[in-house]
């Protein structure tokens, strides 16, 4: 039996940039962080008992004998990709809700990339594994996906990820003193929309748009080492990232008019007027998970003024995804 434990992203600024069409020809960045809600993949070998040779477990069971039949196409993908021979349970948990804006898709497939190379008895770095995944997700289930879910992922911490014109990346994490980085975890609020939805429909509106919206890219671009600097340099306010965070979210709203909703911008009109300084729906937008900046003191009013929501909790973490049960030959 194999557990692994794979965070989920926030993404904070560079969102777009990390999209193939884009960086391949103007090179891209975002700076993101991994938090300390999860996604679980259990795997072991299913003993030759059953009438089914697989068992994939997840919001759907699937009982099959083929590889071709599962349903699920990361699980299909992946097993065809690596050449599953022989027969597998896998079972997926997650702490928060899929298509929801934090990468969850990104951190299944990461997951089960790590579960199968350590029942296999064997480790890909942190750089391969995310390499692996962008291309099982990418070339082979042809999502419409950006390429910053899998490496966040994969390597777990807050960093500025540059991805480059030759389709390679490089991570460097962005190092804060401990009560810098409090003090940014402390202005974060997080809340669920209520509204899932599949990214991939979402982001191939703003993909297909990326050559009319250079200017809007290129200044979100800039966002990413602005922010760092504000980060790094103690003697900034911190609120100067709310503000930041704040006009990514209006250029944000421009690639596409499938960003934003009239619910979406009405949770955040009355999250600004209690109290946030800035704000941004996660991940490819449409619903999912928002994220609010605003000083600790207005968090409360900001909660009661979005009262209907599901507030959720967290803290940064910087371990990505982990092999965290290791029995080989368990049943």
């Amino acid at each position: 039996m194999i557990i692994t434990k794979t965070p989920y992203r926030i993404s904070f600024f560079g969102g777009g940039t990390d999209y193939p069409d884009w960086y391949q020809e103007h090179g891209g960045a975002v700076l993101a962080t991994t938090i300390d809600k999860y996604c679980y993949i259990s795997c072991r070998v299913l003993p030759q008992f059953f009438e089914h040779k697989h068992r994939i477990v997840y919001s759907n069971i699937e009982n099959i004998n083929s590889i071709d039949e599962i349903k699920h196409p990361a699980v299909r993908n992946i097993l065809k990709w690596k050449k599953i021979s022989q027969g597998l349970e896998i079972h997926h948990d997650g702490d928060l809700p899929a298509r929801s804006g934090l990468g969850s898709s990104s951190s299944f497939t990461v997951g089960l990339l790590q579960a199968l190379d350590a029942l296999d008895g064997c480790m890909q770095s942190k750089y391969e594994l995310a390499e692996t995944a962008i291309h099982i997700e990418q070339d082979l289930i042809k999502e419409n996906v950006g390429s910053q879910d899998q490496v966040s992922a994969a390597f777990g911490g807050l960093n500025k990820i540059d991805f480059l014109k030759n389709d390679s990346f490089s991570v460097s994490p962005v190092i804060l003193k401990k009560n810098r980085k409090k003090e940014l975890e402390s202005h974060l609020i997080l809340f669920f929309t209520g509204v899932t939805r599949i990214a991939s429909n979402i982001a191939e509106a703003q993909i297909n748009n990326l050559k009319n919206k250079k200017e809007e890219l290129f200044r979100m671009k800039e966002m990413v080492d602005e922010a760092i600097h504000i980060l790094i340099n103690e003697q900034d306010p911190i609120e100067e990232f709310g503000s930041l965070l704040h006009q990514n979210w209006k250029y944000k709203q421009t690639l596409s008019d499938k960003i934003t909703t009239p619910k979406i911008n009405e949770i955040y009109e009355n999250a600004l007027s209690a109290g946030a300084i800035g704000g941004k729906i996660l991940g490819a937008g449409g619903g999912g998970f928002i994220l609010f900046f605003a000083k600790p003191e207005k968090h409360k009013i900001i909660k009661k003024r979005l009262n209907n929501l599901v507030h959720v909790p967290f803290n940064f973490e910087e371990s990505g995804s982990q092999v965290v049960l290791y029995q080989p030959n368990g049943f």
